[in-house]
């Protein structure tokens, strides 16, 4: 039938902080993470995109039409976790259009606002989410330096946000509950850093650390083993229920892997390669992914919107919801090309049937792969992963419980 071309939802930062910022000294205590600390900035409920306590974007618009590729539709709920009992921590990727090469600390509602909603908001039917506005390198800086050009940048700013913010959450909003990190490209190679500084050297975090999920990044491990590399205690989640593990990856379609001069899936050291976990297969294999997409083909501020075609319009079907999800059209398997570890995703198009036939335009060049779409295309298996640790953690702890924050304010 048609070919999408998807929307560019996030603009990743390989050639910036593919690997983290530069590591620090961790500041913690194993009996008592950061006593007292309060931070100035993230003490304002105005400097968090999605909490637990607020009325925010992560509570609206997630509910997605599901397409078979009989063109038969319904629409799925998205119902949020009434008493959740762990928590998730997002960082988000490169979105900020701001004129110089950090941002500030208010979020565009077509820049961060937008990408949370996409890339952690769905996690709610989980934990309770904590999305904190951070100070990143922006797009205008990567655009500029992929052009030549020069943008000054302060990728310590960047981090030392991430990090007052993490502090400020375990000090006053944590209460001891089991939390999963997850972030994508710039927010992936920033919480790289932090689990490496704070979380992996430190045992009573490591014991609330039901995962992080590190996504369009290259997470180091030694070739053929899952610890070591990035991180010294912490593993690759290898099965559904593991817990205190990673999951990470970076996408390209399968029939066109990782060129030489690809950003991700690169091996930066010797004896070390980039980290794969397929999502939709744990432990090996091909699996389906549960993708959900923007239905409006809404794109990054700096990229023409797109209106995909999801359907033939001679069935006369109105989506009415922000995403779409498409039953068995994509699958993923990690993969090695040329010493690149990547996860390859397979697209199931058929011309014959009357759902559309490709994700033509996830692309942007060959060494980007499809890093547009890395959280979306596995976005409901993420889920599906992060519902399986929290009974996993919480049966083995026996301690999960929820805190005055588990429920919104009334509306």
């Amino acid at each position: 039938m048609r070919r999408l071309r998807v929307t560019a939802i996030v603009l990743g930062t390989a050639a910036l902080l593919a690997g983290g910022v530069r590591a620090g000294g961790a500041a913690t205590t194993a009996s008592t993470p950061y006593p007292g600390y309060r931070s100035e900035i993230y003490a304002d409920p105005a400097h968090w995109l999605c909490r637990p306590d607020k009325d925010d974007v992560c509570d609206h618009g997630l509910d997605a039409t599901s397409i078979r590729a009989n063109g038969q539709t319904h629409v799925e709920r998205f119902h949020a976790a009434t008493n959740p009992k762990i928590d998730c921590f997002y960082v988000y990727p490169t979105i900020s259009t701001d004129p110089g090469g950090n941002s500030d600390l208010v979020p565009g509602d077509d820049q961060e606002l937008f990408v949370v909603g996409q890339q952690a908001a769905r996690l709610g039917s989980v934990c309770r989410v904590f999305a904190p506005v951070y100070r990143q390198i922006t797009l205008t800086a990567l655009t500029a330096r992929l052009g030549g050009n020069d943008v000054p940048t302060d990728p310590e700013l960047a981090y030392a946000d991430v990090l007052d913010a993490w502090k400020h959450y375990i000090a006053n909003d944590n209460h001891g509950r089991g939390v999963i990190l997850i972030g994508h490209s710039q927010g992936a190679g920033l919480l790289t850093t932090l689990v490496k500084n704070e979380i992996d050297p430190n045992p009573e975090l490591r014991d609330r650390l039901v995962s992080t999920m590190l996504l369009g990044t290259s997470l180091q491990v030694p070739i053929g083993r899952d610890v070591g590399g990035d991180f010294a205690n912490v593993p690759l989640c290898r099965r559904l229920g593991q817990t205190g593990c990673a999951i990470t990856y970076g996408s390209f379609r399968a029939t066109a892997p990782p060129p030489s001069n690809s950003f991700f899936g690169v091996p930066r050291g010797a004896g070390l390669q980039a980290a794969c976990t397929n999502p939709a297969a744990l432990g090996g294999g091909r699996g389906q992914l549960k993708s959900y997409l923007p239905t409006n083909g809404r794109s990054l501020p700096i990229l023409p919107r797109i209106d995909p075609q999801w359907l033939d319009p001679a069935l006369g079907v109105e989506i009415k919801t922000d995403f779409v999800t498409l039953p068995g059209f994509l699958e993923s398997e990690c993969a090695e090309h040329d010493g690149f570890v990547y996860l390859a995703i397979f697209v199931n198009g058929n011309p014959a049937d009357p759902r559309i036939d490709d994700i033509a335009g996830a692309d942007l060049t060959p060494e980007w792969g499809l890093h547009l779409i890395d959280v979306n295309e596995a976005m409901g298996n993420l889920v599906d992963i992060a519902s399986s640790q929290a009974r996993s953690y919480c049966g083995r702890q026996r301690r999960c419980s929820s805190s005055s924050l588990a429920l919104k304010p009334t509306r």
